[in-house]
């Protein structure tokens, strides 16, 4: 069972699940719109040699909410202070989608932080020109993972689209308990994500217009690729290939959210790496 903790520092107070106690220490970061429950799977299998710790990061889940202040630069800060709060020199690093984004720019800047590096399918990991902005309020509706922020008008609503939606796909006891502490009652009556706009749109347009690969990295790295997943053609992989000096490229089950569809052999491939 995962415990949960609050680390509170001058800029905010950060929410975190731990599982386990061990002698490796792992951090988990989820993707956009996500949280840390989406790693009970993987935290579990990993066993006891593991001390696993996943944050719900700025603007999700139970972790505070400011009006700005979502670019990475941030988002590392966030990070750094939980490392020195949990006494860690370094750690095996794992991010999903945009956290997978950011990880390399973490490393360029502090690569002493990590053991290893697993990118989950990454969102975007080049640049997106700026002209793409106009795109953004058609992709804020299409997104599956934008999807369930709603608003809804129930409980029942909400649960009824997010049935729909890739990241829920199977509706296993899993994928059910990620999606109800991932949505709240509104003042206004209304159902919705506790992942906010605010965080959304200031973090969308950093994902977008941020360069995640811009030089070459010595970190041990696991690049999983879900085979209905983001990163599917030789160009997409080419920066990975490029930068990344010591890489491993592996492809699972499953799509974006591998880890919730198809947690078994996602499971088994990251604890291979991890246990090298």
């Amino acid at each position: 069972m995962a415990i949960r903790h609050t680390l509170s520092t001058d800029r905010l107070q950060l929410s975190y699940l731990q599982w386990h106690c061990g002698q490796e220490p792992i951090l988990l970061l989820h993707g956009l719109a996500d949280h840390a429950l989406v790693w009970s799977s993987l935290a579990t299998s990993l066993g006891p040699d593991f001390h696993c710790i996943a944050p719900d990061l700025r603007g999700h889940g139970e972790s505070d909410k400011p009006e700005t202040g979502y670019t990475f630069h941030h988002l590392i800060a966030d990070l750094e202070a939980l490392m020195e709060h949990l006494g860690w020199e370094s750690a095996h690093i794992v991010g999903h989608s945009f956290s997978a984004k950011f990880l390399p720019l973490w490393a360029s800047q502090n690569p002493k932080r990590f053991r290893s590096m697993t990118l989950v399918d990454p969102f975007f990991i080049d640049r997106i020109p700026s002209l793409f902005t106009v795109t953004f309020p058609l992709l804020y509706r299409v997104l599956p993972f934008l999807q369930g922020m709603g608003p809804f008008s129930s409980h029942e609503a909400a649960e009824t689209k997010a049935k729909t939606l890739k990241q829920y796909r199977g509706w296993s006891e899993l994928q059910q308990q990620v999606f109800q502490e991932s949505i709240e009652p509104k003042h206004d009556g209304t159902w919705g994500s506790k992942f906010t706009i605010a965080a959304r749109n200031e973090i969308f347009k950093e994902v977008m217009q941020v360069a995640g690969l811009t030089q070459s990295l010595e970190v041990p790295t696991l690049l999983i690729t879900p085979e209905k997943g983001l990163n599917r053609t030789n160009w997409q992989l080419k920066p990975y290939q490029t930068y990344l000096h010591n890489l491993r490229i592996e492809t699972v089950p499953g799509n974006h959210w591998a880890f919730l569809v198809e947690p078994e052999p996602f499971n088994l491939v990251l604890g291979d790496f991890l246990r090298i």
